[in-house]
């Protein structure tokens, strides 16, 4: 047997070892059936239990199923066995409890928890159809209640650019929207610095190192110092070391919309997977990464979607946008199911003064409670008669509001960009 043999043979198994480590960790990646046992150990705590909640949750995002954060939040072992806490988890969320489900869950077919379910859902029925038509039904209590929402905005916004600080503030109070001055920051564009807020109502407060902010002293010096800005208003949340802008995290229903400009502000994570994770346990949802437009400094996802419910998007028309987007938004639409409305969107407008302006993006509006505050440009070639039909078309049940911003808009951002919506959970 041949040095060289030898040396290549080493070589090679050196090789592999990454990869077999890979093996391991996924084979040793808790299933949905362990978590289950943990679920049920009366030994663990009430958090422990809701946190073991959280993680199957996780694991159902990826194949469309959800864990409500209400369940989980409410969530009391009690006396109860696997089967009646499956049993529960299947009638609360309207699962079937199929073959194919209860061995994720159990590890083995349950005909028995099926019947149950069945003969409990067929009880419902029967006590629905005997309601009489003109009795008074209770009022519906939402699966997750949004509580009380506040529009946060900078005080730098007043100083700066009183019209538009005024023209907004009018809309919110004429229809009852509190809203709120940040003491401590250094730019207008407090959706980008200041904290997420997931379902559950947690605050994550991500890294705001933005690149493109960098090599330029007046725009790094305007940068906003997160912790001192969550201290000086009161906020308490979990500090993260994700380098993530506001701008860049879109929720609703358990999932995350995230642009790919992550990866490029984040280059201490080799491992892309290991990235999505990461953020997918911050956020509690799964995340979706959508292709960021080259020509957008900031990478922001809500500059080109934003959520209407868990499956369906709004975005800039794709008919009207570069081919690479369009064709990338398309692959992640098959991807994850999701349906997509087209709302009109213009480029052409010129400032020499002002390069990264954003007029002509309707999609940066404001959405609280059940207000929508949409931006018109009232510019040589807008869209905003169409623009203002779309909304009204795809959101019929909300109030509309519409709002020249343009002194901001020539700066870079529209309304989501310098806003905030803190909600204080009931």
């Amino acid at each position: 047997m041949s040095t060289e043999f030898i040396i290549g043979t080493i070589i090679g198994l050196i090789g592999i070892i990454p990869v077999i480590i890979q093996v391991v960790k996924w084979v040793k990646k808790p299933k949905l059936n362990e978590l289950m046992k943990r679920l049920v150990d009366n030994r663990l705590s009430t958090k422990a239990h809701r946190k073991v909640l959280m993680r199957m949750n996780l694991i159902l995002l990826r194949s469309g199923k959800h864990i409500s954060s209400e369940y989980i939040n409410n969530f009391v072992l009690e006396k109860r066995g696997k089967e009646s806490v499956f049993t529960d988890l299947c009638l609360k969320h309207d699962w079937e409890p199929t073959k194919e489900l209860c061995e994720m869950f159990m590890n083995g077919d349950y005909p028995s928890i099926r019947k149950k379910y069945w003969d409990m859902k067929n009880e419902h029925q029967k006590k629905d159809e005997s309601t009489p038509k003109n009795a008074k039904k209770a009022d519906a209590v939402p699966a997750q209640p949004k509580g009380k929402e506040i529009v946060y905005l900078s005080g730098l916004l007043e100083e700066h650019f009183p019209e538009c600080f005024n023209r907004l503030t009018s809309i919110l109070k004429k229809h009852g929207v509190d809203y709120r001055l940040l003491k401590g920051t250094k730019d207008i564009w407090c959706r980008d610095y200041m904290p997420i807020q997931i379902e559950s109502g947690k605050l994550i407060q991500f890294r705001y190192e933005p690149s493109y902010l960098k090599g330029n002293k007046e725009w790094e010096d305007s940068r906003s110092d997160v912790r001192e800005v969550c201290r000086l208003n009161g906020f308490e949340p979990v500090f993260s070391n994700i380098n993530l802008d506001g701008g860049n995290v879109l929720l609703c229903s358990g999932r995350a919309i995230v642009s790919d400009r992550i990866f490029t502000e984040n280059p201490e994570y080799t491992d892309k997977d290991q990235l999505v994770k990461d953020l997918s346990e911050l956020l509690e949802a799964e995340v979706i990464i959508i292709p960021a437009q080259n020509s957008d400094m900031t990478g922001h996802a809500d500059g080109m979607v934003r959520f209407i419910d868990h499956d369906t998007i709004l975005g800039n028309n794709r008919s009207d946008e570069y081919k690479y987007w369009a064709n990338g938004i398309e692959k992640v639409l098959k991807d994850y199911n999701l349906k997509y409305v087209d709302v009109p969107f213009f480029y052409g407008y010129k400032d020499s003064r002002h390069p990264d302006q954003a007029i002509g993006v309707y999609v940066n509006y404001l959405e609280v409670s059940n207000l929508i505050v949409l931006p018109v440009f009232e510019v040589e070639g807008n869209k905003d008669a169409e623009a203002i039909a779309a909304f009204k078309r795809i959101f019929p049940n909300k109030i509309i509001e519409v709002l020249n911003y343009n002194d901001v808009a020539l700066e870079g951002g529209v309304l989501n960009c310098t806003t905030w919506v803190h909600r204080i959970n009931s």
